[in-house]
């Protein structure tokens, strides 16, 4: 059976591209969105000189949300609101996949969580019930994703209200060489988005690019 379409609004930034790349390796066809067709069709273009076999195109986020069957949304706190406004028609009937942390600079290495509690459970308030919100991927930095060659060293932590949504993207990282673990309802994602200041601060704290976390005292065959 063929993989679905796995559609990446800000898939020509760092976190979204690492996505895309490991996404695409793994089977999916992938279209690259941004609010610039042509940025997003450059990436797509970059994508495949790694992955010359992969299905990979670039379009704006409304074309690409419409192709997509999942669609991913990996771009800033401050362009989240306005990015989903922008393709609400097109993720009605679909999996939104929101990789959104509420990071509010200068102090990104300080936990600064909305009015909601949660990024992604605002983008499930705004979109309405039409649309299963699923949070993940929020503490797996550019840089694990962009070595392709290595494991990626962070769990995933999937949360949402829809059970089966979830198990589609806890299925869909692991397809992406990811560990991934459902974890709980969609406030749950409070947890993981305030991790992401944590991790941040740890990076600078003892200079590294990329620290992650794990889930201990569960195996592969929980599931």
């Amino acid at each position: 059976m063929s993989k679905q379409s796995v559609a990446i609004l800000g898939g020509s930034g760092a976190e979204g591209g690492g996505l895309a790349l490991r996404i695409a390796a793994a089977g999916y066809k992938v279209i690259i969105g941004s609010r610039d067709a042509g940025k997003a069709q450059d990436a797509a273009k970059k994508l495949i000189e790694r992955l010359p076999d992969a299905a990979v195109i670039g379009a704006d986020n409304q074309n690409a949300a419409q192709q997509g069957d999942i669609v991913i949304l990996a771009v800033p706190f401050a362009a989240q609101r306005s990015t989903l406004e922008s393709v609400r028609s097109q993720l009605q009937g679909k999996i939104l996949v929101d990789v959104t942390v509420p990071l509010v600079p200068p102090k990104v290495s300080q936990v600064q969580l909305p009015a909601d509690d949660s990024a992604v459970v605002g983008a499930q308030k705004l979109l309405g019930d039409g649309v299963k919100v699923v949070s993940a991927f929020q503490n797996v930095s550019a840089h694990q994703l962009e070595h392709l060659g290595q494991p990626v060293d962070c769990d995933v932590l999937v949360c949402g209200d829809d059970k089966d949504a979830r198990e589609v993207v806890v299925r869909m990282a692991r397809d992406a060489g990811m560990v991934a673990w459902h974890g709980g309802v969609l406030a749950n994602s409070a947890a993981a988005e305030a991790l992401t200041s944590v991790l941040i601060f740890m990076n600078r704290r003892y200079k590294v690019p990329g620290a992650g976390i794990r889930i201990t005292g569960l195996t592969d065959e929980h599931g």
